[in-house]
């Protein structure tokens, strides 16, 4: 199964879900920079319930910017503001401590551009799944592209309609569970266990 997908800051699990069951990945790299998506933001479980993790990016004054030219503000201390959110979310959870060593670099590193930490980002999760895949990028923009499943809806949280199978949250005694994360949630929660359930869900 060939895919067509959008880097995104450590993905939404749907995004890992579609990674885990195919052949080769196609990167879209193409697209215009479309705000309030997941291209520069990811959901937590936070103690007061889902959180939002937005990375401010630098405003262009051409009407259509390309993602792949898109530069992340560094007038902000958002990447400390980030890991003390995640801290606060999984630190108590089973596997947070594992993974630690492996998340923090990206919240020390500058990184200038934005698909550039997407991409460090998502090599992260899947060294700490153990998933292997073949990727490779776009090089034009279709609407359509017919050979290919094209999951890059997925990147719009609000578009992206996929229910997946409970599993243990740290919070989830208070405010139920909530579905379809970031990959991190399903990390700190799942651990080594996380893409055998993966692979058990579907689109």
């Amino acid at each position: 199964m060939n895919i067509l997908l959008y880097p995104s800051y450590f993905p939404s699990i749907s995004h890992f879900i579609a990674i885990a069951k195919s052949n080769l990945v196609t990167f879209e790299i193409e697209d215009n920079f479309q705000k309030q998506t997941n291209r520069n933001r990811m959901y937590i479980y936070s103690p007061n319930g889902i959180q939002l993790l937005n990375i401010p990016v630098k405003h262009s004054k051409e009407a259509h910017q390309k993602t792949k030219d898109v530069r992340i503000e560094t007038a902000f201390n958002w990447q400390k503001q980030h890991f003390k959110s995640l801290e606060a979310a999984y630190r108590t959870s089973p596997f947070f401590e594992y993974f630690e060593d492996e998340f923090y670099p990206i919240f020390e590193k500058k990184h200038e551009f934005l698909l550039d930490l997407n991409y460090k980002t998502m090599e992260i999760a899947s060294k700490c799944l153990q998933l292997d895949f073949d990727y490779n990028e776009t090089e034009e923009y279709f609407t359509e592209v017919p050979n290919k499943i094209d999951y890059r809806n997925l990147v719009n949280g609000k578009k992206d309609y996929t229910v997946i199978t409970p599993y243990k949250q740290v919070f989830d005694d208070k405010h139920g569970f909530l579905n379809n994360l970031s990959i991190l949630d399903l990390l700190c929660n799942e651990g080594r266990y996380a893409l055998e359930y993966l692979k058990n869900q579907t689109l």
